[in-house]
């Protein structure tokens, strides 16, 4: 996986996010971060990282997003690897 893949499954994860309010709000609880970061770093790798980490913490929001996105289950950790700087050569 690239790191083009990574964000593009990242951004899927955020569009995810910010269509359920729930989800979002909690996202906002937890990380600290409000509506207005989340829009101006919407395409930093940080950010997208945190994303999947919120998504990653919890498995049944995972797969409930996974589902939705029509993704497989193992995607956002390998995007999460490959954004966190990791080479990403092992999930080419």
């Amino acid at each position: 996986m690239n790191e083009e893949q990574a964000k593009i499954i990242a951004l899927q994860a955020l569009t995810y996010l910010v269509g359920n309010p729930s989800a979002l709000q909690r996202f906002f609880d937890l990380s600290g971060v409000d509506a207005s970061d989340l829009r101006l770093r919407a395409d930093d790798p940080a950010m997208l990282a945190g994303v999947l980490d919120f998504f990653l913490g919890n498995e049944a929001q995972l797969l409930e997003m996974c589902q939705a996105m029509d993704m497989s289950g193992e995607m956002p950790a390998r995007a999460r690897r490959r954004l966190s700087g990791g080479d990403g050569e092992e999930w080419s």
